[in-house]
C-alpha cells in the first residue's frame, strides 16, 4: 500500500483532457494504491486559490491552456528550461520547513523531443536521423516549446511562419533566452506548402483549423514532403494538414504521441519512478479507438 496522493490537470476547459487517462493508466501499471488524478476546471483567476491549497496530499499539478504563464508567478520556483521556454505545464509539490514547496517545470520540450523522434524513426529508421531543416507553424507559447525541442534535436535555427509578425514579441523573447536564432515570416499557404515539403521535421503549433489553408495548398499543389510532420493539434483528429501531409507521400505524427511523453515524464518527475510507457500507450490508444467508432 501506498500512501494517498492527489494529482490533477487544471485548464479552462478542460473536460476533453485525456491526461487524467494516461496519469491513472500508469498508477495502476505502478501499483500505486491510493494515488488519484483529476481534470479540473480552472480560469486563471480561481488559480491562486487552488494553487494557495496545495498540501503535501498533493503529488503534483499538470497545467493546461490558459494557465502555462500564470501559473509561474504563483510557484516558490521555476526552472531553467520553463523559464526559458516561458511556460510552465507541471507543477511539483514537495515538503518543505513551513509547509510545501512549489517548483515549476516543462515537460512540453521532453514531449515534443519524443513525438519527433518517433517520426524519425518511422521515415529514416532511426530516433537520431539529422535534422537539417525544420518549420515551425505559429507563434503560441507551444511554439517556444517546439523551438526548445529543436534546439534539443539540433536544430537552432528553425524557420517560424506565422500569420502576423507584430505578434512574435514573446517568442522572439523565449527564442532569445534560449540561445536560439529562428527566422520569421510571414505564413503565406502557397509558399508555405512548398517551403514545408523540404524540410525535415515540421512542428504545426497552431490552433484546430488554423492551418486547413496550407493543408489546401499543399493538397492543390501537389508539393511531395520528405520530412515528418508533427501536429500538436488532437482534437479534431486527423488535422487537414495531418492528412494531406501522408496522402503526399510525408510522415506524419499525430499531437496525441506528444500528449502521450509528456505525460510520462510528468509521472516521473511526480512519482519519483519511470513513467510506465507501453500502459499509457495502450490506455490511449484505447480511448482514440473508442472515439473512432
Amino acid at each position: 500500500m501506498t500512501a494517498t496522493r492527489r494529482a490533477a490537470v487544471l485548464g479552462h476547459p478542460v473536460g476533453h483532457s485525456l491526461s487524467p487517462v494516461l496519469h491513472t493508466a500508469a498508477y495502476d501499471a505502478l501499483g500505486l494504491d491510493g494515488w488519484e488524478y483529476t481534470a479540473v476546471d480552472t480560469t486563471v483567476e480561481q488559480l491562486p486559490g487552488l494553487v494557495r491549497g496545495l498540501d503535501l496530499g498533493w503529488a503534483g499539478l499538470s497545467v493546461t491552456m490558459p494557465l502555462k504563464h500564470a501559473v509561474m508567478e504563483l510557484v516558490d520556483h521555476v526552472d531553467p528550461l520553463a523559464q526559458a521556454v516561458g511556460a510552465v505545464n507541471t507543477v511539483l509539490v514537495a515538503p518543505a520547513q513551513c509547509g510545501v514547496t512549489l517548483t515549476g517545470t516543462n515537460t512540453d520540450v521532453y514531449g515534443l523531443v519524443e513525438a519527433i523522434r518517433e517520426g524519425l524513426a518511422e521515415r529514416h529508421g532511426t530516433r537520431r536521423a539529422p535534422v537539417q531543416d525544420a518549420v515551425v507553424l505559429g507563434g503560441g507559447a507551444t511554439a517556444a516549446s517546439a523551438l526548445a525541442a529543436l534546439g534539443e534535436l539540433g536544430r537552432t535555427s528553425p524557420l517560424v511562419l506565422v500569420r502576423s509578425l507584430a505578434r512574435t514579441t514573446g517568442l522572439q523573447e523565449a527564442a532569445a533566452r534560449m540561445g536560439v536564432t529562428p527566422r520569421f515570416e510571414v505564413l503565406e499557404p502557397a509558399a508555405a506548402s512548398r517551403v514545408l515539403a523540404r524540410a525535415d521535421a515540421v512542428v504545426s503549433t497552431m490552433p484546430a483549423h488554423a492551418a486547413d489553408p496550407v493543408a489546401h495548398a499543399l493538397q492543390q499543389q501537389g508539393d511531395r514532403p520528405g520530412g515528418v510532420l508533427l501536429d500538436v493539434v488532437y482534437d479534431p483528429r486527423p488535422t487537414a494538414l495531418s492528412r494531406a501531409w501522408a496522402t503526399n507521400g510525408g510522415t506524419v505524427v499525430g499531437g496525441e504521441r506528444m500528449l502521450l511523453h509528456q505525460a510520462v515524464e510528468q509521472v516521473r518527475l511526480m512519482t519519483g519512478r519511470p513513467g510506465p510507457v507501453a500502459a499509457m500507450d495502450a490506455a490511449l490508444q484505447g480511448v482514440l479507438a473508442a472515439e473512432v467508432v
